[in-house]
């Protein structure tokens, strides 16, 4: 799927429904830490990850951005810490100026307004306005990965990003994942406009068959019994 087409797909999904998706193809759900959120709220992003792990120096990102593609997003791995940024205004112009679709960062950005500014989606776990206080050794795969959270992505991955935070799926999985997720989506569409009609969430899902047959049967699961029905509000 090529980034075109990934930010068209999403753009009519939501995180949400392409996490549930992976639950049912069996794809682990791999979200960022809920701290990781857009410095601008209502931000979306979608496109492949170019993975960088920082260890001091702006020149990892420069370096990435060498074999950057337009619509790849930036993932900056910088070990979640919280006492120095590692991203600030003129990583995110270079970025946006190379194509990309945005940055997710596992640590923290400076230059808010300015970013704000630039109108490149940056999603991060806040703001500080030191930068960095330290230079460590490069690791020699720092390009080829990055960690977020307790997950390891590369460019083998796309990564997906809304207001309910950030998400890794498998870039072979993705067409398969989004197909699941448009179906989730409609789903719960036609529940939400039946609601509106009057038709109530639990008339729709059958709750009191499912109730009836859980007395008869206690270890029946309500998402057993959802699957039974075609309903799509747990998976």
């Amino acid at each position: 799927m090529g980034p075109e087409q990934l930010d068209q797909r999403f753009a009519r999904l939501t995180a949400a429904h392409v996490a549930d998706a992976c639950v049912r193809a069996q794809v682990p759900v791999r979200c960022a830490p809920a701290a990781v959120q857009s410095v601008v709220a209502g931000d979306r992003l979608a496109g492949r990850v170019l993975p960088a792990r920082h260890v001091g120096s702006v020149d990892i990102f420069l370096e990435a951005l060498e074999r950057a593609r337009p619509g790849d997003v930036l993932v900056v791995d910088d070990g979640g810490r919280r006492d120095a940024s590692c991203v600030g205004d003129l990583v995110a112009l270079e970025a946006a100026a190379a194509g990309l679709a945005g940055m997710v960062i596992w640590g923290l950005h400076r230059d808010t307004a300015d970013i704000r500014a630039i109108g490149l989606p940056v999603f991060s776990m806040g703001a500080i306005a030191t930068g960095p206080l330290s230079l460590g050794m490069r690791p020699p795969d720092a390009l080829d990965s990055a960690t977020v959270g307790e997950w390891l992505v590369s460019a083998d991955d796309v990564v997906l990003g809304d207001d309910d935070g950030v998400l890794f799926v498998p870039a072979a999985r993705a067409e398969e994942v989004f197909t699941i997720a448009e179906g989730i989506r409609d789903t719960e569409r036609g529940q939400a406009e039946r609601m509106r009609d009057g038709v109530s969430l639990r008339q729709q899902v059958q709750f009191g068959d499912y109730l009836s047959a859980r007395s008869r049967n206690p270890s029946l699961t309500f998402r057993e019994h959802l699957r039974a029905v075609r309903g799509a509000i747990e998976e």
